[in-house]
C-alpha cells in the first residue's frame, strides 16, 4: 500500500474518531458550563452547536481534500494548506468543547480566521484552475475540474467557529455579526451555504446522469431548507416549525447520503476490495456530511433566535 493512500485513510479515520470524541466531550462540558452560566443556557447550547458544525465541516474538508488532492498528485504545494487548516480547525473544535472558560481563545480564534481565509483563497484557485483549461468556463470543465464550492466549506467552518467564540466571550450579551443579530446573519450564511451545496451537488449528480432517484433529494431539499431559513431570518418571532423540519430532514439526509455513496463505491468494479481505487473514482464519502453540518448550524441559528427573544 502506498504511503499517500495510508495518509489519506489515516486522515479519514482520525477525523472520524475526533468528531466522535467531540460529541462525547461536548455533552459533559455543556452541562458543566450551563451550571456555571445560567443566565443564557440557550445561547450556550447554540454556541456548542456552532462548534460541532464547524468541526464537522472541517472534517469533511480534511477527508475530501486529502482524497481529491491526492488524486491530483499534490502538483501544487498549496494543495496541502486545506489539509493543515481543516485539521487545525477540527482540533480547535475539540479543544473548545473541553474549555469551560467564558471567553474566547486567541489561538482558536486565529485558527478559525485562517481557515476562512484559506477557504476564500482556495475558491480563487479553483476558479483559476477552471479558467485556464482549454475551453474555459464550459460544462466539461465544470464537471471534471476543481470543484468551485468545495473550499467554501472551509470558509463556513471558520465563520461558524468564530461565531461560537464570540458567543463564548459574552454569554449574557446578544452577539452581533455583520451589523445584524448573530442568529440572523448566521441563518443567512447557512442558507447561502445550503444553496451553494445544492448547486455543487446538482452539478456532480448531473455528471452522474441522476442514475438513482435518490440523487434528486439533496438538490430539492437543500434549496427548500435555505428558502425557509431565509424566511425565518426575515420574519422574526414566529414559530419557524417548517424551517426546523426541513433542516432536520437535511441533517439526516447527509447521513443517509454517506450510505448511498458507500453503496456507489461497492457497486464499482472490485467493490470495497479495490477500495484504494474506488474511493478516489467513486462518489466521495466525506461530501454528504457537509450538508449535515450546514443543517446543524441552521438549527443552531434558530435556537439562538429563541434564546434572544
Amino acid at each position: 500500500m502506498k504511503r499517500k493512500q495510508v495518509f489519506g485513510l489515516s486522515c479519514i479515520v482520525a477525523g472520524g474518531l475526533a468528531i466522535a470524541a467531540l460529541y462525547h466531550r461536548d455533552r459533559t462540558f455543556l452541562h458543566h458550563k450551563t451550571r456555571k452560566c445560567m443566565q443564557a443556557p440557550g445561547q450556550l447550547k447554540a454556541a456548542h452547536s456552532f462548534t460541532r458544525s464547524s468541526s464537522l465541516l472541517a472534517w469533511s474538508v480534511l477527508a475530501d481534500s486529502a482524497m481529491e488532492h491526492y488524486r491530483g498528485s499534490f502538483t501544487n504545494p498549496a494543495m496541502t494548506l486545506p489539509l493543515a487548516s481543516s485539521l487545525c480547525a477540527l482540533m480547535a473544535g475539540i479543544h473548545s468543547s473541553g474549555d469551560s472558560r467564558p471567553r474566547r481563545h486567541v489561538v482558536r480564534h486565529a485558527i478559525y480566521w485562517s481557515a476562512a481565509g484559506i477557504g476564500i483563497a482556495g475558491t480563487a484557485f479553483h476558479c483559476y484552475n477552471i479558467g485556464k483549461r482549454p475551453g474555459g468556463w464550459c460544462w466539461n470543465n465544470l464537471f471534471y475540474a476543481a470543484p468551485i464550492g468545495a473550499p467554501m466549506a472551509l470558509l463556513l467552518s471558520g465563520v461558524f467557529g468564530d461565531v461560537a467564540e464570540r458567543m463564548r466571550e459574552k454569554p449574557a450579551v446578544q452577539p452581533r455579526l455583520l451589523g445584524l443579530p448573530a442568529w440572523q446573519s448566521t441563518a443567512l450564511l447557512c442558507a447561502a451555504g445550503l444553496l451553494g451545496t445544492a448547486g455543487e451537488v446538482g452539478l456532480l449528480h448531473l455528471r452522474g446522469s441522476f442514475q438513482h432517484r435518490a440523487m434528486y433529494a439533496p438538490v430539492l431539499l437543500a434549496p427548500a431548507a435555505a428558502t425557509l431559513l431565509i424566511h425565518a431570518a426575515a420574519v422574526r418571532r414566529k414559530p419557524h416549525w417548517a424551517a426546523r423540519i426541513a433542516l432536520l430532514a437535511a441533517q439526516w439526509l447527509g447521513v443517509i447520503g454517506v450510505l448511498f455513496h458507500a453503496r456507489g463505491v461497492a457497486r464499482s468494479q472490485g467493490g470495497w476490495r479495490n477500495w484504494s481505487q474506488n474511493l478516489l473514482s467513486g462518489p466521495p464519502l466525506p461530501a454528504p456530511p457537509s450538508l449535515t453540518a450546514l443543517a446543524m448550524a441552521g438549527i443552531a441559528a434558530l435556537r439562538l433566535e429563541k434564546a434572544e427573544s
